[in-house]
């Protein structure tokens, strides 16, 4: 005859009852996800507010209801049919595309050269590219307007868009995140003959994608929100962006915010394009980069 063995009663109540088994959620656990709800509230409501506006009569726009009382389209059709929003949207679309394109290839371009090259003055150039993050923008606008009067830039694509074309700031984290690949790659593919152009686009870029991803995030949104320099640096009205010409709708007297929450509604849209295509990238990057942790 086989003995049986002994099975503890609280397994024998876990098997039995599974629900008994599950221990009580940590306290701590309860108030971190309380905290992120708190907070998600907190990021949702200007942009339910925003889309509340839009759909609401003037006469409603100061009331603090979130649903409006009389709901309508009628400011998204007068957005929409009014020309000069065609071509705000339009400006914006190729001013923020051509210069997250540009910043994507000359800062990862600096930002490899300053990782995998060895030069006198490496470091001096590294931090004095870095010293540009401590200027304010405010204190570059006049020497900006001079350079671009000086050129014939006012009222230009390149005119709003020289300033942004490379930064700082997506040099040192393209630099950052080259250091994360390894030399022998770069060396074994100059010992099969490839330039270091090549081996900075079909070896060290595709290693970075996390890092393109960010930073393209980072500057499609910063100029496609941008008000300060693209006021400055336009005169006509069908060289605004977005941001400067909803900013039209309005008057010292009389400010139309159903108007401009509404053109605000619609210029969210690529911005959410953008962040949808390049997310899988950062979330791959996150993953990868606690597996080799």
């Amino acid at each position: 005859m086989v003995a049986t063995p002994d099975i503890p009663r609280a397994t024998t109540e876990a098997l039995l009852n599974p629900k008994a088994s599950r221990k009580p959620r940590n306290m701590g656990q309860i108030i971190r996800w309380l905290l992120l709800f708190l907070g998600g509230i907190a990021m949702i409501m200007p942009i339910a507010y925003m889309i509340s506006t839009s759909l609401k009569w003037p006469h409603e726009v100061y009331n603090v209801n979130l649903i409006p009382e009389e709901p309508t389209i009628d400011n998204y059709r007068y957005v929409l049919e009014d020309g000069r929003f065609y071509w705000w949207f339009v400006n914006s679309i190729i001013i923020a595309t051509i210069t997250t394109i540009c910043n994507l290839l000359f800062d990862s371009l600096v930002g490899y050269t300053l990782c995998k090259f060895r030069f006198p003055g490496r470091m001096i150039v590294f931090i004095a590219i870095l010293s540009t993050l401590m200027i304010p923008t405010e204190m570059l606008v006049i020497p900006w307007y001079l350079m671009s009067q000086s050129f014939g830039w006012l009222d230009t694509y390149w005119g709003i868009m020289f300033p942004g074309l490379m930064t700082a700031f997506g040099t040192f984290l393209m630099k950052q995140f080259f250091e994360s690949v390894p030399d022998d790659f770069i060396e074994a593919a100059r010992i099969d003959g490839l330039n270091e152009l090549q081996i900075w686009w079909t070896v060290a870029m595709p290693l970075v994608k996390p890092a393109l991803a960010a930073l393209a995030i980072f500057v499609f949104l910063g100029n496609w929100t941008a008000f300060l320099w693209p006021l400055i640096v336009t005169n006509s009205t069908d060289m605004y962006t977005i941001p400067v010409g909803l900013s039209g709708f309005g008057d010292e007297a009389d400010v139309a915010w159903e108007l401009i929450m509404t053109g605000a509604a619609i210029s969210t849209i690529p911005t959410l394009v953008v962040f949808l295509i390049f997310q899988r990238f950062i979330i791959r990057g996150v993953v990868m980069a606690g597996l080799k942790g």
